[in-house]
């Protein structure tokens, strides 16, 4: 789908036919819009298709005339089997003051029609740079909270399906780290090339502003990716432990009821009855007793043995 827009009191609006826009919106466009994007925005192939990649490495070209940046943004959460925060990719082609957006999701910083102060291209371009930022300074504010919830949640559990949970949050972590990372080497690529790209004083600071944001965000992945896979090996421990105490109230269990079996079987055996009604009752249900804790001490003593030829072994 693409959609054209005009800047109008610093708010994006769709743009009349024959109008021309300040930006297109190009959103997971199929084939035909794939050519249109090419011809309107100017661009090659090659840039097209890492917009459209998500495994694409965040990037900036110069071109006479043409800025190309593939820019790493977070998608929509994805609650499946386990909560996930991916990564995606969106390129931004500025030409001349018009923007280009290409993306193989959306862009809710346009569709919301949120450009409040944009005049230009140039300036909806660096408005989309900060809302990816504050965007993903979100996400980790909402990873933090998950993980705290996820922590207390193992404490009392002895199921590995909080700590999975807490394994996706991690690896989603180190993504983000290698995006925020990846932008913030085009922020500073940009910075170096201010003599290349036609800013005003105002968007210049605005772009030192971003990057400064942008390097925040870096740092917070890494503390927040730090912590939880720190923190797995003990959570893991926790669970170890939970099992542990179960297993032994439920030996205690077996304990206390062991005993009980024994008498009501011993004393419910009405075949050994039968077979000694001839003896006294009192002797015939004694020798049974003894007989009963010869085999088991005969037992014990066979495995105490087994076990110290095990270990002489070793």
């Amino acid at each position: 789908m693409n959609t054209h827009y005009v800047l109008l009191d610093g708010r994006a609006a769709i743009a009349a036919p024959g109008q021309t826009p300040d930006v297109s919106l190009y959103e997971a466009p199929h084939a035909d819009e794939q050519r249109a994007a090419i011809a309107q925005l100017g661009i090659d192939a090659r840039n097209l298709a890492g917009a459209l990649d998500a495994d694409e490495l965040a990037r900036v070209d110069f071109a006479p005339g043409c800025l190309s940046i593939i820019w790493k943004q977070p998608q929509n959460v994805s609650v499946a089997a386990q909560l996930r925060f991916d990564v995606g990719s969106m390129g931004l082609f500025l030409r001349q003051g018009r923007l280009g957006v290409v993306t193989d999701g959306s862009v809710p910083v346009l569709a919301a029609q949120n450009c409040q102060g944009c005049g230009s291209g140039s300036d909806v371009f660096l408005h989309l740079l900060d809302q990816t930022v504050q965007h993903y300074l979100g996400h980790l504010k909402a990873i933090k909270q998950i993980t705290a919830e996820l922590g207390d949640k193992i404490t009392s559990s002895t199921e590995n399906q909080y700590l999975l949970q807490m394994l996706a949050l991690g690896e989603s972590l180190i993504y983000y780290i290698d995006a925020i990372e990846a932008n913030s080497a085009v922020l500073a690529k940009l910075q170096a090339h201010l003599d290349r790209l036609d800013f005003t004083l105002a968007q210049i600071e605005l772009l030192n502003d971003v990057a400064m944001d942008n390097q925040q965000c870096a740092r917070q992945a890494r503390i927040h990716s730090e912590v939880v896979s720190g923190l797995m090996d003990a959570r893991g421990t926790v669970i170890g432990n939970n099992v542990s105490i179960l297993l032994k109230k439920l030996t205690l269990i077996n304990i206390v009821f062991l005993p009980l079996n024994l008498i009501a079987g011993i004393g419910g055996m009405s075949e050994f009855s039968m077979m000694t009604q001839g003896i006294d009752w009192r002797i015939s249900y004694a020798l049974f007793a003894i007989g009963m804790l010869a085999l088991g001490w005969g037992m014990w003593h066979a495995l105490i043995r087994v076990l110290e030829k095990r270990q002489a072994r070793r």
